[in-house]
């Protein structure tokens, strides 16, 4: 889940993808799972321990078949000295290789990339950017047999984080969501990022996750109070559309408009701009 669901024109874009990927691969209003009557959350589904094994030249012909001819051939030239190259040319190659797929918007290899450096020099820093990464790999992609391949790499990354320093809250933060969206039990998962909060109330994922996993499991009144301080620090289109789903599962549909409102003017998409009228519509009827 994470989604997770957040500038240069290509940042905006992906960002706009990750919530339409969120919005009809997830299904929004039903994205909620109904709390049973004595108020626990519904079971959420566990990647499955077969997932298939992630490797640096499937992803990169997948995402080369994605892009530009030239850029295309750049992403050549940079794969053959790292093919060529050995020991710290070899790291330096990697680090180079994942910063321009990082350029193209390609999560999935960038994030192998940073995961080949991490093994090479093992940090606190490395193992939380390609925990990261693999995190963002997740929340863009649509494969939903890659999905919990992805997830656990980035737990995995999260778990050699935390075995250098367990105190640290962006691998704390991160694990957590890993286990949030399937990695262990939600309520680990939710203790983690409650931790973060409590020592950095405003952390933007840590509150984002908390609300996702809140409308996951129909707690909407609870979801609130996180994407507003998610939009307190940073106002974002996929913000405002969950607090807006938020709002309209509660039946507080002027509150639900202005939400939604608020996500089209800042998404700029034609797309979700459709989705949005439609459903700033529908609202609009039932008052």
């Amino acid at each position: 889940m994470v989604n997770n669901l957040k500038l240069k024109q290509g940042g905006v874009i992906a960002a706009v993808l990750l919530l339409m990927v969120f919005l009809f691969t997830r299904d929004i209003k039903g994205l909620v799972k109904p709390t049973e009557e004595n108020g626990k959350t519904a079971a959420m589904e566990q990647p499955s321990a077969a997932s298939p094994e992630l490797k640096i030249e499937n992803a990169s012909a997948l995402a080369k078949s994605e892009i530009s001819a030239d850029m295309a051939s750049q992403v050549n030239a940079l794969e053959a000295a790292f093919q060529k190259a050995e020991g710290s040319e070899k790291v330096q190659s990697a680090a180079a290789l994942a910063g321009k797929w990082d350029d193209l918007e390609k999560a999935a290899p960038s994030a192998l990339y940073l995961e080949f450096v991490a093994k090479a020099e093992p940090s606190l820093t490395n193992w939380n950017k390609s925990g990261n990464r693999f995190l963002k790999a997740y929340d863009l992609s649509q494969d939903s047999i890659m999905q919990p391949a992805l997830l656990q790499k980035a737990n995995l990354s999260f778990k050699n984080a935390l075995a250098i320093d367990s105190t640290n809250l962006e691998a704390k933060m991160g694990m957590g969501i890993t286990i949030v969206n399937g990695m262990g039990m939600p309520m680990q998962g939710i203790a983690m990022l409650l931790d973060v909060i409590k020592k950095d109330p405003s952390n933007i994922r840590a509150n984002m996750n908390l609300g996702l996993f809140s409308l996951k499991s129909g707690q909407f009144e609870k979801a609130i109070p996180r994407f507003n301080k998610v939009i307190e620090q940073k106002a974002s289109a996929d913000a405002y559309f969950y607090l807006g789903t938020a709002y309209e599962n509660l039946n507080r549909n002027k509150e639900a408009i202005e939400a939604y409102l608020q996500s089209k003017k800042i998404a700029g998409n034609p797309t979700l701009t459709q989705f949005l009228d439609k459903k700033v519509a529908e609202l609009e009827n039932k008052n």
